[in-house]
This record gives C-alpha cells, sequence and structure tokens, in this order.
C-alpha cells in the first residue's frame, strides 16, 4: 500500500461510522447498567532496556501481513480439483463466532466483522498484549 492511501479523512469516516452505529445500537434502551469497581492491575513486565528499545525502533517501520481467518477445513485433492463455481464448503466456525486475527501467520487477536463505507473491517474484540505479541513474532 502507498501512503497516499492513508492521507485523507479515512479514519475520520472509521470514526464516524463507529459513533454512527454506537448511536443506533443506544436507540430506546434503558441503562440499567452499575460501573464495576476493578482492581488495579500491577504491570508486571519488565521495561525494556536502551538497547532494546533501539532494537525495536529499527523493526517498527518494516511491513507485516495481516490477516482475518474464518475457518479452516480438510479436504483431499481429489475433493479440491472437483471444487468449481458455486461449490460450498464447509469450515470449523460457528457463523458469528469471531475471526483470528494473524500477524504472518501469527494468532494476535479475535474481532468481529463490521462494513464502513461498504468496505469490510474488522472490531478487534479480544487482543494478545503488546509483550506477548512481540514474543509470537520472534
Amino acid at each position: 500500500m502507498s501512503e497516499d492511501e492513508f492521507d485523507g479523512d479515512i479514519p475520520d469516516e472509521w470514526a464516524a461510522a463507529m459513533a454512527e452505529q454506537a448511536e443506533s445500537e443506544g436507540g430506546d434502551i434503558v441503562d440499567n447498567t452499575e460501573a464495576a469497581e476493578l482492581e488495579e492491575l500491577a504491570d508486571d513486565s519488565e521495561p525494556l532496556s536502551e538497547s532494546d528499545t533501539r532494537k525495536l525502533d529499527v523493526i517498527l517501520d518494516i511491513p507485516v501481513t495481516l490477516s482475518l481467518e474464518v475457518g479452516r477445513t480438510q479436504i483431499s485433492i481429489r475433493n479440491l480439483l472437483q471444487l468449481n463455481q458455486g461449490s460450498v464448503v464447509e469450515l470449523d466456525r460457528l457463523a458469528g463466532e469471531p475471526l483470528d486475527v494473524l500477524v504472518n501467520g501469527t494468532l494476535v487477536a479475535h474481532g468481529e466483522v463490521v462494513v464502513v463505507n461498504e468496505k469490510f473491517g474488522i472490531r478487534l474484540t479480544d487482543v494478545t498484549s503488546a509483550a506477548e505479541r512481540i514474543k509470537k513474532l520472534k
């Protein structure tokens, strides 16, 4: 992708779409919820050393492949060769289950499909911590 594709109002369009969806979902619903009291989570991760920070800075601009996996299945080559237009392949996931978000083939999050400006997107519902993602990418 070129940098020109990221220029413009795309983040604004996403923000507007998310706000519009939140408004439409919030219609006439009465809010009977109470704020939960949560414990402060301790940050038990070690701070990065200066050399680790420099190493991380080197890789931050490297492009990676982000892919979304709807599901998987295994079929024989015989059945694969018989597939044609209109064939249906059953996957191992149920409709409505979260998609896997993979970076270079490594699972980093789960999410659900959304549509913004007639294009697919994903709303992340469960993301692994940054430290865990870096460990998985090594």
